[in-house]
């Protein structure tokens, strides 16, 4: 049997019955990149050795373990891996190998899950595409030419692309939820705190979160139960009890009621990804499900507070990346100052550059006021509007992405375009409340995703919907790779 066919849930059951070892799997996953891996560029490293031994070790105790046991998972290159690389896909941290495990690694880790590599991703994870990473652009399985969204896009393709079944990327404004919509695959953005960033290289610090991709949404409960929690080396966690999202699953949604604003259906949003929308609320209707269109009335504002808030974060959290404590250092400065300029210079691409930039600019002396001070205030107003709907609602329903997966290049010169993907994923990590998106159908052979938001802390109630709708669904997402 093909078991990189398999899901995680599946492999798993095989393991605990002894039918099949660790071994076995994570060969056939490493054949399969050994495959595919020349046409779809997601890995920036594969962990081939170690993981095998890793592998033999679990099969030689003759147990189950953990969750996760003898199961393979990807990790984006921004996540520390101990004795692996993690270079956030730039020149700056080229040859850098990390002396020390993530939180969510360590737990991967004791779970029994075996780390296969490190995928790739926009550089410190800016950018919708993967097309800003300094190594190599991924490519969508489902059209060559065709991006896998970003800044998650090795984690959600190496996923589609059958070449690992499960993996971690980090959502800052949809850079989970926007490549799984472009790839076929569910990804989920949690609540702000419930899974840990210690050891995660910061980009925005109160937007961040650590996401989670499987190949369908029990899966997706699986790897994201493994890690969550609360953790003593990162203060924003919270202290509530973990959940079993995986046992927690649940088909019966009737009753459920669920928002979708008619902000969302408003000009950029592709025709067909409209239909799509349109026919998912059929089948959530199906279901049992209560529909009402409401008002989002900041929705308009959410993208520019986002890019306001997170630039200025990032102009701060990357101000150590200078040439002198680590990193890229430029040759032949002809003082400290000319050190660090070109150091940056040399070491940062375009788009990191730009909201660098950008940040600084707005934390500087008289425009901090105008413009991050007003951010925070709008952050604040579209946390209480999404209180207040939680209130009434069960979750709101909006399309992932405005558009399927668009053409390699097609928006590198255009700036806001690129950023205009992220206008329905952008509001939830503002709010800081979770959101899944899952598959809902194809248009011309693309994927297009549906996205599920819930209160804070009500990632069991998104699941359980998304599980409603793939299992009415029952889409077959494979690339023809």
């Amino acid at each position: 049997m093909d078991l990189f066919r398999m899901k995680s849930h599946e492999l798993k059951e095989l393991l605990t019955k002894g039918e099949v070892k660790s071994e076995e799997i994570v060969g056939s996953f490493l054949q399969r990149i050994e495959e595919v891996e020349p046409k779809v560029d997601a890995f920036l490293y594969v962990n081939k050795e170690e993981s095998l031994k890793r592998a033999r070790e679990i099969d030689e105790k003759k147990r189950s373990g953990g969750m996760l046991s003898g199961i393979p998972v990807g990790i984006k290159d921004n996540i520390s891996v101990r004795g692996m690389q993690n270079t956030c896909a730039s020149k700056f941290m080229e040859g850098y190998i990390a002396p020390y495990d993530a939180t969510v690694v360590t737990r991967l880790k004791e779970d029994g899950a075996i780390i296969l590599g490190k995928l790739n991703m926009d550089e410190f994870a800016m950018g919708s595409s993967t097309e800003h990473s300094a190594y190599k652009i991924t490519r969508n399985p489902h059209d060559l030419d065709r991006v896998p969204g970003g800044s998650s896009g090795g984690s959600a393709a190496a996923v589609s692309a059958l070449e690992v079944p499960l993996s971690l990327g980090t959502d800052t404004g949809g850079s989970v939820r926007q490549p799984a919509a472009f790839c076929g695959i569910p990804g989920l953005k949690p609540t702000y705190g419930n899974i840990s960033r210690y050891g995660v290289t910061a980009f925005g610090s109160t937007l961040d979160q650590v996401g989670t991709f499987a190949g369908d949404v029990r899966d997706l409960a699986l790897l994201t139960t493994s890690i969550s929690g609360h953790d003593e080396m990162d203060m924003t966690t919270n202290k509530r009890e973990k959940a079993d999202l995986f046992t927690g699953l649940n088909k019966d949604i009737r009753g459920k009621k669920i928002a979708i604003a008619k902000d969302f259906l408003g000009e950029g949003l592709n025709e067909d990804a409209r239909k799509n929308l349109m026919d998912m609320i059929e089948v959530l209707k199906d279901l049992g499900a209560e529909i009402d269109f409401i008002d989002l009335k900041l929705t308009d504002y959410s993208l520019a507070a986002y890019y306001i808030i997170s630039s200025a974060e990032a102009s701060s959290n990357l101000a150590r990346f200078d040439g002198i404590r680590y990193g890229k250092r430029a040759e032949d400065a002809a003082d400290l100052l000319d050190l660090y300029k070109k150091s940056r210079s040399e070491g940062f691409g375009a788009e990191v550059k730009r909201r660098i930039m950008l940040g600084t600019y707005v934390l500087s002396a008289g425009y901090y006021d105008a413009y991050y001070s007003k951010a925070l205030k709008v952050r604040k107003l579209i946390q209480e509007e999404y209180k207040e709907i939680f209130r009434s609602y069960d979750a709101i329903i909006s399309p992932t992405t405005p558009t399927p997966a668009f053409k390699i290049g097609d928006n590198t010169e255009d700036i806001m375009a690129m950023y205009l993907n992220d206008i329905y994923t952008v509001p939830v990590n503002i709010a800081g409340i979770p959101a899944v998106s899952i598959p809902s159908g194809k248009v011309n052979g693309l994927p297009l995703g549906l996205q599920i938001m819930g209160n804070h802390f009500d990632e069991q109630g998104i699941l359980n919907i998304a599980y409603a709708v793939e299992d009415s669904l029952k889409l077959d997402m494979t690339p023809g790779l």
